[in-house]
């Protein structure tokens, strides 16, 4: 609606890392318009990271293995990871400085400079 950029799901994946050669899928990423290149998106993968990861929470996964995912997206240049826990219906924000900020159910999920204008309550990202 916007045109800030294109949205991808969990089958499209970003190089994160070199040597190893490192290719991540996040369940959702948000790439800014002005990062997409000219000639469009690749063939496989993307040499870039994201701007935006939305990474789901499953109950098999354990918090030492979403740390990691986290640090790794926020290691090649993401700017945001949302988490999204929908046992405690909660979503967390991780930052590249560090910070991370836990949103609960009458909290509001915001794009601030990545995704201007976008506002959704938590609450509604767990109704059915």
């Amino acid at each position: 609606q916007h045109d800030l950029g294109a949205v991808y799901a969990a089958e499209t994946g970003f190089q994160i890392a070199h040597d190893p050669d490192t290719v991540r899928a996040a369940d959702v990423a948000f790439v800014a318009r002005e990062r997409i290149p000219p000639e469009g998106e690749p063939d496989g993968y993307w040499a870039i990271a994201p701007d935006l990861v939305a990474e789901v929470a499953s109950p098999y996964d354990s918090a030492t293995y979403l740390q990691a995912k986290v640090a790794d997206w926020l290691r090649a240049g993401v700017r945001r990871v949302w988490v999204v826990y929908p046992d405690t219906r909660s979503v967390v924000i991780h930052e590249p400085s560090g910070r991370a900020i836990t949103l609960l159910e009458d909290d509001t999920l915001e794009g601030e400079d990545i995704l201007p204008g976008f506002r959704c309550p938590v609450r509604e990202i767990f109704v059915r």
